[in-house]
């Protein structure tokens, strides 16, 4: 009896199984609606006409919107991705220098169905000045240097693989007849704390001979008429060269223009080997491929 029981109640419970197994749950995402009138837009922080790239802080204020939205995928072009519902952030970008990115935006909306939109963007980017740097190069506001002319070495060259003027150093006062001890150079900042120089080269800079033809001029070694004044904003980077530590503050900057620092050597990066409150010396690649040294000390 017992044995007849459970046989029919396993005949039960399949029928059940099987009528059940045959239910299906139907379900819909309602009406898939792509999203529209999708727009995008990316304001760089103190772009203007003087400086069309930006402040230099990196700050970028991305707008999207669209209709019938759920979300934004937004893709920074810098290797970031970031699901913003809003459609707004204030973004910033860090590589320095002035770079291009593209900016693309996937507005998903019902169903994970997808519009898009992107946008290039130029954005600078500043170097973040070390403290040290920027308190003694510019004395917190503004300072003014020339040639240390009483120095051993305040003019120099050497090899381009080294890092002193192994070749021929200055005695102290010895190129008097060069013109340049005379020259100013005032290093200021700015309230973003972005560096700026201006040089009084009196009217005239010597030019060595190999660098005559960089600053569109023709002759031999000597003092041209070039016009130096003008306030450039420097572009600072760590040094490219292979310095260390124990030989440089690794730090360089780019001069715009003509490059001019003091001495025409016909380059435009300059190397800080060592700064202090009131010396510095400095070191390029000149035209010449050869590295030339200047040493400066604060205008008394």
């Amino acid at each position: 009896m017992i044995h007849k029981f459970i046989k029919h109640s396993l005949v039960a419970m399949s029928l059940v199984i099987g009528i059940s197994s045959c239910d299906k749950t139907e379900y819909s995402f309602g009406n898939i609606t792509s999203p529209s009138n999708l727009t995008l837009t990316a304001v760089v922080a103190g772009a203007d006409a003087a400086n069309p790239s930006g402040n230099g802080s990196g700050a970028v204020t991305i707008t999207a919107t669209a209709s019938n939205v759920l979300n934004y995928k937004v893709d920074f072009g810098d290797g970031k991705v970031q699901m913003l519902p809003s459609g707004t952030i204030q973004y910033k970008y860090t590589m320095p220098g002035v770079n291009e990115f593209t900016i693309s935006v996937n507005a998903v909306g019902t169903a994970g169905v997808v519009s898009t939109i992107s946008k290039k963007i130029k954005v600078f980017v500043a170097f973040e000045i070390p403290a040290a740097i920027l308190q003694n190069l510019t004395g917190g506001a503004s300072k003014k240097w020339m040639c240390d002319k009483d120095a051993d070495g305040h003019f120099g060259v050497g090899p381009n693989d080294g890092f002193a003027p192994i070749w021929y150093a200055a005695g102290a006062n010895s190129r008097a007849a060069d013109g340049f001890y005379d020259d100013e150079i005032t290093f200021a900042k700015d309230a973003n704390n972005q560096i700026t120089m201006d040089v009084d080269n009196k009217g005239n800079t010597f030019v060595l001979g190999a660098a005559v033809g960089f600053y569109g001029l023709t002759g031999a070694e000597g003092q041209f008429p070039i016009m130096s004044k003008g306030v450039k904003k420097l572009s600072f980077m760590n040094a490219t060269s292979a310095s260390t530590p124990a030989n440089s503050t690794r730090i360089e900057f780019s001069v715009p223009g003509n490059g001019l620092v003091c001495i025409g050597m016909g380059s435009t990066n300059y190397e800080i080997l060592s700064l202090t409150a009131t010396t510095m010396n400095l070191r390029t690649i000149g035209k010449d491929g050869l590295a030339w040294y200047q040493k400066l000390k604060v205008k008394p």
